[in-house]
């Protein structure tokens, strides 16, 4: 079945010569490693062939590559591939009219199709990952630099092998990728965990003031005075989420951090054990089963999910 799908993929990619690639809405490090290296590797195999990856740009995750800025409305007979994301509402810069055809790759659970053409997997560790299996079950060639991001957005991803979907392919696949292309490693982890002194000032904060239930639910609303006081953006708190992993007293714990620019919470839960995603979904988020999140324009959306993921936490106790 997988073979099968690998296959359509590689056809369609040869049979445009227009392809954007576009990812989710306020991206992660595997977001934007899976999107820049698909681009990346289109371009190594077909050379005459136009590719954009498209969105939002992130200072943090220049190291990755550069974006490209496209209407994609004025776009004849192009191919669309999105990455790292399950449904068309969370993908950042592409209207999904724009295009003849379209490809999704994801990780994530979801209950519907929304592409033609989906390499879904839901055991994977991240899109890296998705996209690293494609190339090894294809005549596509990268170089160091494509299997480096593709190396990068799968540790990031598990968070260094530490979460529950990391498998022995995972593993193998990371190995795979360090012996045929011998990227830099020192380098690669220094891009990816290096931090100012602001965000680790930031993260005791976080650490110091999270409210913890009886029933092990974590939570933390993070204003924007905060986050100016510790100079640090509006996206810090979901970078740090994972860094409350092994704290004993946590089964679940999110953060609202206030984005004023958009004006909205943005959500971010993760879970040692219970199911999540299906809370985020009644609140118009979604993710995996140990890490969602959500967007959500009131603090009494706020609250009323805190409320929802404490009493998944008790209904877990029974």
């Amino acid at each position: 079945m997988l073979n099968s799908i690998y296959k359509q993929i590689i056809k369609k990619i040869k049979e445009y010569d227009v392809i954007v690639i576009a990812r989710h809405i306020g991206p992660d490090p595997d977001a934007v490693a899976s999107q820049i290296a698909l681009r990346d590797m289109i371009k190594y195999n077909f050379p005459n062939k136009t590719v954009y990856a498209i969105g939002n740009s992130v200072a943090k995750f220049k190291y990755l590559g550069t974006l490209d800025k496209i209407d994609d409305t004025t776009l004849e007979h192009a191919l669309l591939i999105i990455t790292d994301v399950p449904k068309f509402e969370r993908v950042d810069g592409a209207n999904k009219t724009s295009y003849d055809y379209t490809i999704k790759i994801d990780h994530h659970p979801c209950d519907e199709k929304v592409c033609d053409i989906e390499l879904v997997d839901t055991t994977a560790s991240s899109a890296s990952q998705l996209i690293a299996e494609l190339v090894y079950n294809t005549r596509i060639k990268i170089n160091s630099d494509i299997a480096s991001k593709l190396f990068t957005g799968i540790i990031a991803d598990s968070d260094r092998f530490l979460l529950s979907y990391t498998t022995s392919k995972t593993i193998e696949l990371c190995a795979k990728l360090l012996n045929d292309y011998k990227f830099d490693l020192m380098t690669l982890y220094n891009n990816l965990y290096e931090r100012g002194i602001n965000e680790r000032k930031f993260e005791a904060y976080l650490i110091n003031n999270i409210n913890i239930t009886e029933n092990g639910f974590g939570y933390l609303k993070i204003d924007n005075e905060t986050i100016k006081e510790y100079n640090v953006d509006a996206s810090t708190a979901a970078n740090l989420v994972n860094n409350l992993n092994f704290i004993k007293e946590l089964r679940v714990w999110a953060f609202a951090s206030y984005d004023e620019k958009n004006a909205l919470y943005k959500i971010n839960i993760r879970s040692r054990g219970i199911t999540i995603n299906d809370v985020a979904e009644e609140f118009n988020g979604g993710g995996h089963k140990f890490a969602s999140g959500a967007r959500l324009k009131t603090e009494e959306e706020v609250d009323a999910l805190f409320n929802a993921l404490d009493q998944k936490c008790l209904e877990s106790m029974n």
